[in-house]
């Protein structure tokens, strides 16, 4: 067995402050929590005397005092008085040191734990277990780390994603500054190379975020169908589509539009990539990948199919009925069209899917299964079925008399969501295949997370539980400590209860709202669903690119809550973004959070 060293806090001049190690461990076969190893006041050199004699401390439980410990010519893992030592979790049976994955240093109290597991854990590791004491400021924040007997894989992926540094030994421990590392390894950094989108301002980025910095609304009265029956008459639709140059006549003609809005979003991401064309020969096309997702998927074409099936029968269902109406379609369709050979798939959580894409989207790149991905969401779903579903739902704004102002984040006068649609597509390479190819780098992708509320179909959880989480799952992932965002573009759909929600869910992350800009893209837009993620991060890669921060617009009396953050009422605002966070939440409890930031060689 290999020799496993954790590290114990030394906590001379913390008396009386518990410590706990919590280790978010990969097990064989399976990964899950292994527990906590515990220590607390005391000073290591007191534990030292029960680890040379091979005693046990008196502190222990008595249910560790079994004749199976207590013949175990070992070192046993040392404790003091006062405190005890925690391996709770079933999960620990049979479980070696190597099979734990990493240790973090967390702050929290002790407790005793002396299951089966514990004994089992404790009878497996007593042998060659020392403890190395660290300065009495070790951090308490999880960001200081330290590894040994681990398979070289948990260990690499524990520096990386937590900021470890090597040392001898195969030991990692990390004591210098306390601010987290990013990824460094350039087949491991996912950078942003393109981006494409079909909005209700157009199919041109920087039209789009024009239009944005200068907050103009793009919600106006529906005239796509006659709305005059529905008590909300109004979306932000997109007007004057045309996908000529991108998609042939003829399937236009047949294609949803939640496939058109993928397709020209989708190629116009790879032009802005350099990647369309004569582009796409200089690469390997099995290792690129489509991951674009949708909320609703081909929802005209299905509407359209249904009332053909009650009015003339079955025959007269379209043959492509299904194809275009089934959410992995716009990723097949791009794929087909540019030969891409690599992951390809949807995913389809809601008004979260854009996010979701993104983040699984990253993981295939981080793991070496493709260099290149395309990823994002497209929905079309203002048609009447749409409409008056979200009706029912009595999730939509009736400010039939102002449209404009209707879409109102974080405003004590809001009533609901604005209806929009579209597409939002980026282009995610490996650092080293974009540095290769010698590909504009427009922004960093650092990390993600999902999470679930487990809470209701449509409402938030109020406590924020699962989105605050969510959070700072993403900012571990993206090696960002909490102190480091300085820009939010907030997922704010101007509903009663969402807003205010998430409002507080960031509260508990981010300690000082006051150093926090953040700002709501569908006060202008309306909510796309499964597209919002997409255009809503490529409104936040603009505002690391250029500098400015979109306003938000109807701002017209805040909630108390907002007014503790910077929320850009109004006007648009310079910033230097240092990491920017994208949330989108969908029914169902998903919540997803990305992370970007400018790129630094």
């Amino acid at each position: 067995m290999a020799t496993m060293t954790l590290v114990a806090v030394e906590a001379a001049r913390m008396a009386g402050v518990g410590v706990r190690v919590g280790a978010s461990a990969s097990f064989v076969g399976k990964a899950r929590e292994c527990g906590d190893v515990a220590g607390a006041a005391g000073l290591v050199s007191e534990l030292s005397h029960h680890a040379a004699q091979g005693t046990m401390p008196a502190s222990w439980p008595a249910a560790m005092q079994s004749k199976e410990m207590a013949g175990t010519p070992a070192r046993l893992p040392p404790i003091c008085r006062g405190s005890c030592l925690q391996m709770g979790s079933s999960a620990m049976v049979n479980a070696t040191p190597k099979s734990c994955g990493r240790f973090r240093v967390t702050s929290g109290s002790c407790r005793v734990g002396p299951g089966k597991g514990f004994q089992t854990f404790c009878m497996k590791v007593a042998k060659g277990l020392s403890f190395l004491p660290l300065s009495a400021t070790a951090s308490l924040r999880g960001r200081r780390w330290a590894m040994t007997g681990l398979g070289k894989s948990h260990a690499a992926a524990a520096r990386r994603r937590r900021g470890g540094t090597a040392a001898a030994g195969g030991m990692a421990m990390a004591t210098g500054s306390s601010s987290p590392e990013r990824e460094k390894d350039s087949k491991q950094r996912v950078v942003i190379t393109g981006m494409g989108l079909c909005s209700t301002f157009g199919n041109d980025v920087d039209t789009f975020y024009g239009k944005l910095l200068d907050g103009v609304s793009g919600v106006d009265f529906i005239d796509r169908f006659d709305a005059s029956s529905f008590p909300t008459k109004f979306a932000a639709q997109i007007r004057n589509f045309s996908s000529e140059g991108y998609i042939d006549p003829k399937s236009d003609r047949r294609l949803d539009d939640s496939l058109k809005y993928a397709l020209v979003s989708g190629k116009k991401a790879l032009e802005d990539a350099h990647l369309s064309g004569k582009g796409l020969e200089k690469i390997d096309r099995q290792r690129v990948g489509v991951l674009v997702g949708s909320g609703m998927g081909g929802l005209t074409m299905f509407s359209d199919c249904v009332q053909a099936l009650i009015e003339k029968g079955y025959r007269r269902i379209s043959p492509f009925f299904i194809p275009y109406t089934i959410t992995n379609m716009g990723s097949a369709l791009l794929a087909i069209e540019c030969g891409f050979m690599g992951p390809n798939y949807s995913i389809s959580t809601a008004c979260a899917t854009s996010n979701y894409c993104i983040y699984a989207a990253a993981n295939h790149i981080r793991r070496g299964e493709a260099d290149v991905m395309l990823s994002g969401g497209t929905e079309a779903a203002i048609i009447p079925v749409g409409l008056g579903g979200f009706v029912a739902c009595r999730a939509l704004s009736t400010r039939n008399d102002d449209p404009m102002t209707a879409s109102r984040p974080w405003d004590k006068g809001r009533e609901g969501f604005v209806m929009g649609e579209g597409a939002g597509i980026l282009v995610m390479e490996s650092l080293e295949h974009a540095q290769k190819r010698g590909a504009r780098i427009f922004a960093e992708y650092l990390g993600g997370a999902v999470t679930c509320d487990a809470h209701h179909m449509t409402d938030p959880r109020q406590d924020g539980l699962g989105v605050s989480t969510c959070i700072e799952k993403a900012l571990e992932d993206s090696g960002v400590a909490a102190e480091e965002v300085n820009y939010i573009n907030a997922h704010a759909t101007s509903t009663i209860v969402g807003d205010v929600a998430e409002l507080k869910a960031i509260k508990q992350v981010f300690k000082n709202p006051g150093d926090i800009t953040m700002n709501a893209t569908k006060s202008m837009i309306g909510h796309c669903l499964g597209a919002a993620g997409g255009l809503e991060a490529i409104a936040t890669i603009k505002a690391i690119q250029s500098g400015w921060i979109h306003p938000t617009i109807n701002q017209i009396d805040p909630e108390p809550l907002a007014l503790e953050f910077d929320t850009v009422p109004g006007m648009k605002k310079e910033l230097d973004v240092h990491v920017a966070v994208s949330n989108s939440f969908g029914f169902g409890g998903h919540n997803s959070c990305i992370v970007f930031a400018p790129f630094r060689p």
